[in-house]
């Protein structure tokens, strides 16, 4: 099995172009999405952690937001609940996609959480600055002040970039990410 990790930044369009592939991906943020709504489980853990945020199930977004923005140790709390519970899914994931020629992880901050092996096929999405600037005003629950936060605990891009095997620019229009995600698997297949 081929692991394809993409990597990036905000609003790059990571996820776009993982969904691109024709094979199977773990979406670390739809997981965790579906932990915020579905787990009674997280909201304990969460509620105990941050109990002036966390006051009602499912847990809304906003509030974790609040609470990231008003001491960024607060996103260390969150991490520590929700990390492990996506590591265990992802790990779920591989299981059952062991069969697989290839899987791709769209996890953001894979490379900070050391989530990649050493075999690992690093794909950085490069995107011009202004475009994701552009599409990250448009996303419904934008706060600048947040991605600024979180930008605080990832690698810097140009570390992310060198540590790659391949950079796909992503132009933001569908024929030419589909054109080149083709190419890329092709000379994936082809090496391995």
């Amino acid at each position: 099995m081929i692991r394809i990790g993409i990597v990036g930044d905000i609003g790059s369009g990571k996820s776009y172009v993982a969904k691109q592939f024709d094979y199977p991906v773990f979406n670390a943020d739809l997981e965790v999405s579906k932990l915020y709504n579905n787990d009674r489980k997280i909201y304990i853990k969460l509620k105990k952690a941050l109990p002036s945020y966390i006051i009602s199930y499912p847990i809304k977004k906003n509030k974790l937001t609040e609470a990231i923005l008003s001491n960024i140790k607060n996103l260390k709390k969150i991490n520590k609940v929700v990390h492990p519970l996506i590591r265990k899914k992802m790990n779920n994931f591989l299981k059952k996609n062991k069969m697989k020629k290839i899987v791709i992880l769209d996890i953001p901050l894979f490379l900070e959480n050391k989530l990649n092996k050493k075999n690992d096929i690093i794909l950085f999405v490069d995107a011009k600055k202004k475009q994701i600037e552009k599409r990250l005003k448009k996303r419904k629950n934008f706060n600048p002040g947040i991605v600024k936060k979180l930008k605080k605990f990832q690698l810097p891009l140009e570390i992310k970039r060198k540590k790659s095997s391949y950079i796909l620019i992503n132009n933001f229009t569908n024929i030419s990410v589909k054109k080149n995600v083709k190419k890329l698997v092709k000379k994936i297949l082809l090496n391995a």
